[in-house]
């Protein structure tokens, strides 16, 4: 299976965290810089969410409500089922980044890549992730006081605004803007993507440097990382089957299907560090490193599964009965992505 190589580059930050963290006024700056990357990087994707997609994903309203039930429901029902692991399997930091990781809305880039691979319902999946986005802006850190409470960091009214100001009003701001700027964002795609990157590896080296200054790295060790790793392979699992076999019952085509599982089943680091940074303060760096393994586990293993579909008989079937057009267009014109 695949590596992406942003991770590689986010491993690499992580060390470079580790070897130079950024301490007194550089931490300040750095801390300052990653919040206003990550309010641009929400609103280019405000930028980036035609009209026209919302109105066709709108149409699939069953959909959406399966996805939302999914991240938002199922993930932190796993996520509290997963209490039981403490303190044999799992310390009890690392336990609150899992319980975190189930909290966090779906990825927008990469179900998209992976459902336009797999040949699914492309608009759908559009939609369900910045949906997914948007209500985990209020949702997520609700959800985090109710379940983390104090251990969260210290939930209040006030880190729900920042995480408003900091993702919601720049993702609308780049909608509202979007009749001016839509097709220079469209025609430099390229470019505007090594900012998202960026954004996020700042993200990283600010939490984790934050981390290293407080000297929170003697918690965890190679055991319980590889535990660590074991749980999130079994949530990934679970949330796989689940969404793909439930799809089936509750009567959705192959290519609602395909957006289902593909939305359904993933977490968003670009929603998750800034969150967590907020949430958390000084203990983002312990809260994040879960989110951080589910991210690489879940692009390897739903890259070999939208290959598979890409390629199983029904698909090929449906291939050769559709005209070329529009909506097989949709399909194939969609890049891929890895947030």
């Amino acid at each position: 299976m695949p590596i992406d190589p942003y991770v590689v580059l986010l491993l690499g930050t992580v060390g470079l965290a580790a070897l130079l963290p950024a301490r007194g006024t550089g931490a300040d700056v750095a801390s300052g810089a990653s919040t206003a990357a990550i309010a641009f990087l929400f609103f280019l994707y405000g930028a980036r969410l035609s009209t026209r997609e919302a109105l066709d994903g709108l149409r699939h309203w069953r959909l959406h409500i399966i996805v939302l039930a999914c991240t938002f429901v199922v993930f932190p029902v796993l996520g509290l089922a997963a209490r039981g692991l403490v303190p044999v399997v799992l310390t009890q930091p690392l336990y609150q980044g899992l319980l975190f990781l189930t909290l966090v809305p779906s990825t927008i880039q990469s179900s998209i890549a992976f459902t336009s691979i797999a040949r699914g319902n492309v608009p759908a999946a559009i939609c369900a992730g910045s949906f997914s986005s948007l209500v985990g802006i209020v949702v997520t850190p609700l959800l985090a006081a109710a379940l983390l409470g104090s251990n969260g960091g210290g939930f209040s009214a006030d880190s729900l605004v920042k995480i408003v100001l900091q993702l919601l009003v720049p993702f609308l701001a780049g909608q509202l803007l979007r009749r001016w700027i839509g097709g220079f964002v469209a025609r430099h795609k390229k470019v505007l993507g090594l900012v998202d990157r960026g954004s996020i590896l700042l993200v990283v080296y600010t939490a984790f440097s934050e981390g290293m200054t407080r000297g929170i790295w003697h918690q965890v060790s190679p055991v319980r990382l590889a535990a660590l790793l074991a749980v999130e392979a079994v949530v990934l699992a679970v949330m796989l089957v689940l969404t793909w076999y439930g799809g089936r019952a509750l009567g959705f085509g192959r290519e609602d299907r395909i957006a289902i599982q593909f939305a359904g089943s993933k977490k968003s680091l670009a929603s998750g560090l800034p969150m967590a940074s907020v949430l958390f303060g000084a203990h983002a760096s312990l809260a994040v490193l879960p989110l951080m393994l589910f991210h690489q586990m879940q692009l390897m293993v739903c890259a070999v599964i939208a290959k598979r579909r890409s390629h199983d008989p029904e698909a090929e079937a449906e291939a050769e009965a559709e005209p070329a057009g529009p909506a097989a267009a949709s399909r194939t014109a969609v890049g891929t992505g890895s947030r």
